[in-house]
């Protein structure tokens, strides 16, 4: 039997995964496509523009309660302080993406300039803000939603429609949503065209003295003081916290420098002109929906809709047919952005914890690649947490603000001061700018942390103060483990090296509980180590069962001797530990096999226990013993079983039934006693029916050929030929997926060995005299013209012409 002959069995889980995210993608198959200025700008701007949705509302929820009208004044100033601190940190992250063309943003900066230790503190504050950014802009879309249908406002419903966006876009990006979708572009261009008309006329109607002004003093749904003007009740303390809501606008302004691969050569210029662009963008809706809110006077509802940009849309453009209409796109556009800029963290996070875990300050599980090609165990992690503040806030966008900024400001402020220093050690044309730019802009950021922790703390930036040393903290001992890890499988013990693997003896032992086939084929398997001596034992912790054991085996397996140790305190790693001991003598090998047997997953894990992987563990610590723990699925036993017994009884009832019709039969069949079957002399007749009794004769293996295999292997084109048909010294042409690699020594000299498969079957391709042939590797798709000969293990071809193919 071949190996694509043999059936694997697919867990549930795994059928469910390729059901909901369908066939797995093959390695060849990860591309990364380069965007032009105009696709890249619409790709990965939507987290920062559409910050401009909720940041004037984010201001006048701090001031209205406390300064009341005074808040549509002080709205200007505190707008004006969040653009300026844009133009600084536009400037910082043009440098940036000049300097460090590669994804990682603030990250990379820091860690190339203080380090891998201090950079965790941007991964920190990234992965933080890439998790409330899924928040955050989700609940504001999901605010823009209510906003025109009023009915989805009410109870949970917003949460309900905040998860669900969440799940499906986590279910989008596990199938492989591409960042540089040109869909994920058209929400960016759409909002800035609507936003920015909307602004524009707004404006046009204010000057020529016709735009209408709403009145908030009168209605119980929006909080607001009772303080005349803003010098009473426009405290030092209200300004900070609405400044430090407004800094929300500027989130999203890193996603750039955090995705400059993605850009066509050459990626720094093109992402500085995206840069600018952008910020340019940013500065405009932000200054306009807060000029309209100065002019107009919407204000933030207590229940959270409608917002303030959906106000401003329908003051400016009334409650027409045309306003309607242009109400329902200023909306839709809204959400989509928001929607859109929640799945820039999708794609952010993954990448970023990628690369953290390579530098080893994550769990190695979050650099792996799934079912279809994406980073699936951090996607998994990044929509959980997402959820779980959507859940706790009951998507109230005034609850995760305060979460926000501190980590977005941390990560500008590692920008800024790694810049400054990158400039300072290399002292180029200009550095002195360059370094105070980027220092003021550390500062600045520096101080808006600051700010956000004080005024914040007790709106719930208390979460993020606390949770973020601990998670600094936690990523560096995560770290210290791995290098200690590392340290210790990688010293080696000069003497013991010398001294090689010089055994005179070799002895094997066989832990067993009790005599079945796992046992047996351990006990195989030790004799095929050919060891000086092989016996199995056995740890007593019940005599009758020892001794029910014992008469078993003297019946059954006597050529392998079997030892009985007391373990009179039932402490198996103390027994197993002293019987190894005595058996490691100095230039003795000692191996020990442990049965175990795999059972169905979750009963299984309730039926038996881990004994073997214990056992493995402490075995691992006597010098000069190793120990093998040889697998046996009993679960896939069982099914086989089962399988064959309906498959017999489905035979013997068919039996049964043509035994039944022959007595009925007008065609004259007779029984052959000689033949031992039943043969039909009628006319057009010349069948046997087996009998009964001969049913069971014989069983299906039950295997078929496996469906990963054979989605692996590609079906061969017209103009090749299947390896099936190769006949052994004709000429052929062959086109399959490369499986294996390997190099080993024929006749004296290195030979480069790989297996190309097609879904007909495997051919092993050599290459003589060389230990690696440039582009072939596994995975990737070869053509190759030469002699096929035929061998023991298959067909082969020596030294080919060959051709190496895209998927």
């Amino acid at each position: 039997m071949t190996a694509l002959d043999l059936d694997l069995p697919e867990r549930f889980s795994y059928r469910v995964k390729r059901r909901l995210l369908g066939q797995p993608l093959t390695n060849d198959q990860l591309k990364h496509e380069r965007l032009s200025k105009f696709l890249a700008l619409g790709v990965l701007a939507p987290d920062c523009i559409s910050s401009s949705a909720y940041g004037t509302e984010q201001i006048l929820l701090a001031l209205l309660p406390y300064a009341a009208l005074g808040a549509f004044v002080l709205v200007l100033p505190i707008t004006g302080v969040v653009i300026a601190i844009l133009v600084l940190l536009t400037i910082s992250y043009r440098q940036v993406v000049s300097v460090y063309t590669k994804a990682g943003g603030s990250y990379v900066v820091a860690r190339e300039n203080f380090g891998p230790r201090v950079a965790q503190i941007a991964a920190v504050a990234l992965m933080i803000d890439y998790v409330v950014t899924v928040a955050v802009q989700t609940a504001a879309g999901t605010v823009a939603v209510v906003s025109a249908i009023p009915a989805l406002g009410h109870g949970h419903t917003p949460t309900y429609i905040s998860v669900g966006v969440i799940l499906l876009l986590c279910w989008g990006n596990l199938r492989g949503i591409k960042e540089a979708g040109k869909a994920f572009a058209i929400p960016t261009y759409l909002f800035a065209f609507v936003a920015g008309t909307m602004i524009t006329v707004g404006i046009i109607r204010e000057l020529m003295g016709n735009l209408p002004q709403f009145d908030p003093t009168h209605n119980p749904d929006i909080l607001i003081g009772h303080a005349n003007g803003f010098v009473m009740g426009a405290t030092v303390l209200v300004l900070l916290r609405a400044f430090a809501n407004g800094g929300s606008s500027l989130t999203g302004l890193e996603a750039i420098s955090n995705g400059v691969g993605a850009f066509r050569s050459p990626e720094g210029v093109n992402a500085k002109k995206a840069m600018l662009i952008m910020a340019c963008t940013l500065g405009f809706l932000v200054s306009g929906v807060s000029l309209l809110a100065h002019f107009t006077h919407a204000s933030p509802y207590n229940a959270g809709f409608p917002s303030v940009i959906s106000q401003e849309t329908r003051l400016v453009f009334g409650h027409g047919t045309f306003g309607n209409i242009f109400f329902v796109l200023m909306q839709t556009a809204t959400a989509l952005i928001l929607y859109t800029g929640a799945n820039t963290s999708f794609n952010g996070f993954p990448f970023l914890a990628s690369f953290v875990a390579e530098d080893a300050f994550l769990p190695r599980q979050l650099r792996k690649r799934g079912h279809r090609l994406v980073f699936s165990n951090a996607i998994i992690v990044l929509a959980a947490v997402a959820l779980v503040l959507i859940i706790v806030t009951g998507s109230k966008l005034d609850a995760l603000v305060p979460l926000y900024a501190i980590g977005v400001f941390t990560g500008f402020t590692m920008a800024g001061f790694g810049m400054a220093k990158h400039f300072k050690r290399g002292q180029g044309k200009g550095w002195r700018r360059k370094v105070a730019v980027n220092v003021a802009a550390g500062t600045t950021s520096l101080i808006v942390v600051l700010i956000f922790a004080v005024v914040k703390f007790t709106e719930g930036a208390w979460v993020v103060v606390i949770l973020f040393p601990v998670m600094v903290f936690a990523l560096i001992r995560l770290n210290r483990e791995y290098r200690t890890e590392a340290e210790i499988l990688r010293s080696l013990d000069s003497d013991k090296l010398s001294a090689g693997t010089k055994f005179s003896h070799h002895t094997v032992l066989v832990f067993v509980d009790v005599l079945d086939l796992a046992s047996i084929e351990a006990l195989r398997y030790g004799q095929s180590l050919r060891p000086s001596s092989l016996r199995a034992v056995h740890f007593v912790l019940d005599s009758l069962h020892a001794e029910r054991l014992q008469a078993r085996w003297e019946a059954t397996a006597e050529i392998v001797p079997l030892e009985l140790i007391d373990c009179p305190d039932r402490r198996l790693g103390r027994a197993a530990l002293e019987t190894i001991a005595r058996e490691a003598l100095p230039r003795t090998e000692v191996t020990v096999l442990l049965p175990r047997r795999s059972y169905a997953s979750v009963l299984g894990r309730l039926l038996h226990d881990r004994t073997a992987d214990r056992i493995a563990r402490l075995i691992s610590r006597v010098p000069n013993a190793t120990a093998t723990i040889i697998p046996y699925d009993t679960s896939a036993k069982i099914a086989a079983v089962e399988r064959h017994r309906l498959h017999d009884e489905a035979r013997l009832e068919q039996a049964l039934l043509d035994e039944a019709a022959l007595h009925r039969s007008p065609d004259g069949e007779h029984w052959d006693e000689t033949q031992r079957r039943v043969v039909r002399n009628g006319p057009g007749h010349a069948a046997a029916v087996d009998p009964p009794d001969k049913v069971l004769a014989g069983r299906p293996n039950g295997a078929t050929r496996n469906a990963i295999l054979k989605y692996a292997a590609p079906e061969p084109p017209q103009d090749a030929r299947p390896i099936c048909n190769l006949v052994s010294g004709d000429a052929c042409d062959v086109q399959g997926r490369v499986r294996t690699v390997q190099v080993k020594a024929l006749g004296g000299s290195p030979t480069f060995i790989c297996e190309i498969a097609d879904s007909t079957g495997t051919l092993t391709v050599q290459f003589y005299g060389r230990r690696h042939v440039a582009g072939i590797a596994p995975g990737r798709m070869l053509r190759v013209q030469g002699r096929s000969l035929r061998r023991d293990n298959g067909y082969v071809i020596a030294n080919p012409d060959y051709q190496l193919l895209s998927s």
